[in-house]
């Protein structure tokens, strides 16, 4: 999963991008069966990877370093201007986002570390990373 190589001005497809990463990986892992997996490494690749690459491409689309077609129009570029006083504490939060964790889990992690709730709170509701979950055909629901 690599970082948006398009200039801000290009527009980009989180489903045909995707596609690439799924054959890749059909390949990859049917090289390593010794035959054609099929569908079920498209399976597998959904159920490992999709929620995983669909958070990176929407913090580069955040970022303002790649537009996805698919994603919220208003929120890109959003962190060009937004949390700059705060953006150490907004790389922290986005890396764990990015790593799969949920709202929940954020909001434990500034409890445990006792860093003040409201801030992350702010970045979190201004994040909205519920909105941004797209489905796959493939995924399991």
């Amino acid at each position: 999963m690599s970082t948006c190589p398009c200039p801000v001005a290009a527009k980009k497809s989180v489903y045909r991008e995707c596609a690439q990463e799924m054959a890749r990986h059909k390949w990859i892992e049917s090289q390593k069966a010794g035959y054609d997996l099929g569908e079920a490494a498209i399976r597998q690749w959904v159920q490992e990877h999709w929620t995983g690459y669909l958070r990176a491409r929407w913090v580069e689309h955040l970022q303002g370093r790649c537009f996805w077609i698919e994603l919220d129009h208003g929120d890109f570029g959003i962190l060009q201007h937004e949390f700059q006083s705060q953006s150490q504490l907004l790389d922290t939060i986005l890396n764990q986002l990015k790593a799969g964790k949920e709202n929940l889990d954020v909001l434990d992690w500034a409890h445990c570390c006792d860093i003040p709730i409201n801030p992350v709170l702010e970045i979190l509701e201004a994040l909205d990373v519920n909105s941004s979950r797209l489905v796959h055909r493939f995924d399991p629901e």
